[in-house]
């Protein structure tokens, strides 16, 4: 068994390496639960952790701005690394920034954990299920426009503004037709999410692409007992595509239906 290793509480490095191997050691422990009862306490010290996590950002920026006078890059020329230093800072204050968005999540995906009471055996009766399905999904020059809006106008005005493409029962049909339907909406390592109620836009100016999900529930009835789609990564799942007409971008096996979608704005 690994030996315990407490924490410094005063050398950095190696509190961040014993964190980072925690972590990992939790990555692999997770990746198959035998008591669900025990996700709720799991839940609670990652909270905390995310906490914690969002304080060290802080103070990391502060440390990078404020020891900026012995900053130097490797020719010796301190304008250089003076410069790096405060972006290194303002990239790490963001960071901070996005880390409280992850404790809200966190937070009401722990709030809704407290109220399961796991049983021993499973449901006899079959129970509808949420599902994500795909709404509208933009690349390259079409998603341009939104993600200067995002830049411009915030995410929750993008947000609206790609509700245009949800057509209620159409787009739904569409979706489960084609199979766009998912535990979780796709995302990609470097993808930022913002959810609203049912809606989830998933975006990344790296990659070019913004795409809008929408919850949808499904009742037992139409229930099928194959395995549910698990949540693909954008960046690194099947390459998008541009329909021949050039309206909008989607998954190639998406293209044979864009006329029944209706999306042409």
């Amino acid at each position: 068994m690994r030996e315990a290793v407490m924490p410094t509480f005063y050398d950095p490095g190696a509190d961040a390496g014993e964190a980072s191997e925690a972590l990992r050691g939790l990555a692999h422990a997770t990746q198959e639960i035998q008591r669900p009862q025990d996700m709720y306490s799991v839940l609670g010290d990652l909270l905390s952790g995310v906490r914690s996590l969002r304080q060290v950002l802080d103070q990391l920026a502060t440390a990078h701005a404020s020891n900026r006078a012995l900053a130097f890059d490797d020719c010796g020329d301190h304008a250089s690394g003076s410069a790096d230093a405060l972006a290194a800072a303002d990239e790490l204050h963001q960071a901070a920034t996005l880390i409280d968005q992850a404790e809200d999540r966190l937070n009401a995906g722990m709030s809704a954990a407290g109220r399961i009471a796991w049983h021993s055996d499973p449901a006899s009766e079959q129970v509808s299920v949420r599902r994500w399905i795909s709404v509208v999904l933009l690349q390259d020059s079409e998603a341009d426009e939104v993600l200067d809006m995002i830049d411009r106008d915030g995410p929750d005005a993008a947000m609206e503004h790609l509700k245009n493409w949800d057509y209620g029962e159409e787009t739904t049909s569409a979706a489960l037709e084609d199979g766009h339907v998912y535990d979780l909406p796709p995302a990609g390592m470097l993808d930022r999410e913002v959810r609203d109620g049912d809606y989830q836009m998933t975006y990344s100016h790296s990659f070019g692409h913004v795409g809008l999900y929408r919850l949808h529930t499904i009742e037992p009835g139409d229930v099928l007992d194959d395995e549910p789609t698990r949540r693909p990564a954008i960046a690194h799942a099947e390459p998008l595509k541009a329909v021949p007409d050039g309206s909008w971008f989607e998954h190639p096996r998406a293209a044979g239906t864009k006329q029944s979608r209706g999306l042409g704005l």
